[in-house]
C-alpha cells in the first residue's frame, strides 16, 4: 500500500506549475511532475472563485478522498497538483471522481 504526502509549500507548488505538465477538464486541472522518490505528493488548490470557505473545503475533501481511494492505481514518484475550477462548486463526489480518473488517464499515470 502506498502512502502519499501533502504538498504544502508554495515553492513546491510553483515548481510543479512551471516544470510540470498540465491537463484539464470541465471541473479540474491537474499538473504532474516527477519527484524522484517512492511516494506521491498531492497538492490541492481551490480558489475563492469556487465559493466560500465551506464550499472550498468540501471540494478539497472530495478531491482528497477520490485520490485516496484509487491511490494504489497511480504510478509512484509524482508531485500532483489538482486545481478546482468554478464548475466543481456544484459537483458531486462521483463527478469529481470521474474527473480525477479522466485526468489520470490523460496523463497516463493510472495503471
Amino acid at each position: 500500500m502506498k502512502f502519499s504526502e501533502s504538498l504544502k509549500k508554495n515553492r513546491d507548488f510553483q515548481t510543479v506549475y512551471k516544470k510540470g505538465k498540465s491537463r484539464a477538464n470541465r471541473l479540474l486541472v491537474m499538473y504532474i511532475l516527477e519527484n524522484h522518490t517512492e511516494k506521491n505528493r498531492l497538492g490541492i488548490s481551490v480558489s475563492k472563485k469556487v465559493g466560500n470557505s465551506v464550499v472550498r473545503h468540501r471540494v478539497t475533501r472530495l478531491v482528497r478522498e477520490s485520490y485516496r481511494l484509487m491511490e494504489d492505481r497511480f504510478h509512484s514518484g509524482l508531485d500532483i497538483v489538482v486545481i478546482a475550477r468554478a464548475g466543481a462548486r456544484d459537483a458531486s463526489y462521483h463527478d469529481i471522481d470521474k474527473a480525477i480518473r479522466h485526468l489520470g488517464s490523460l496523463h497516463k499515470i493510472i495503471s
